[in-house]
């Protein structure tokens, strides 16, 4: 199975330097200089790791076959993908998109909540995204607190979101305020005399 290890952004500079979206946790290994890489679409690659650098959390990599901006520039979107290593990682070290697709999505109570469509990796947090069984789409950020158990052999994610990310769970249900009837009122109460 391919993973991607990360996606070109935008070029950085005139000599074919492009910006990355990580989405390996061992970049260092990944993207060592020599390191040849095969891409998706297939016909981008393979790309030679030619350097890297790490500025304040952001990856940029030049490759031996892009040689200027305009090369740079047709990268943009083409993912870095290699051959999954059986052996590679365990759970603490993070879950990639393809292990949780598909998994059912459990409240903490039981509740059937869905199935997980897709993992966003976004600069904040990870967001699972959730198909819920009425055809609505909802996004619970993948953190420990919402997210206590992911067991991908039983199929299964355990989350305990906050009300309102569920459309079947909207947050108003309790809020909603009683309502009022009478004289003086909109509501339909009877009036005396």
């Amino acid at each position: 199975m391919l993973l991607t290890v990360a996606i070109i952004g935008a070029p950085h500079g005139l000599r074919g330097e492009v910006r990355l979206d990580l989405r390996t946790d061992d970049p260092r290994r990944r993207l060592a200089e020599g390191n040849v890489i095969e891409t998706e679409p297939a016909d981008a690659g393979p790309l030679t790791v030619a350097r890297t650098r790490n500025v304040q959390d952001s990856w940029y990599v030049v490759f031996d076959e892009v040689h200027d901006r305009t090369g740079a520039e047709s990268l943009r979107g083409v993912r870095l993908v290699v051959e999954s290593d059986e052996d590679e990682g365990d759970d603490d070290e993070g879950w990639y998109p393809h292990e949780l697709v598909g998994l059912r999505a459990v409240h903490v109570d039981g509740r059937a909540l869905g199935t997980v469509k897709d993992l966003e990796v976004l600069p904040a947090q990870d967001v699972l995204v959730i198909d819920e069984p009425d055809g609505a789409e909802a996004r619970v950020p993948f953190v420990a607190a919402f997210v206590p158990d992911v067991d991908v052999e039983a199929g299964t994610i355990t989350l305990d979101p906050p009300r309102g990310l569920f459309a079947s769970d909207p947050a108003d249900d309790e809020d909603e305020e009683p309502r009022r009837t009478g004289p003086g009122t909109d509501g339909a109460g009877e009036q005396e005399g």
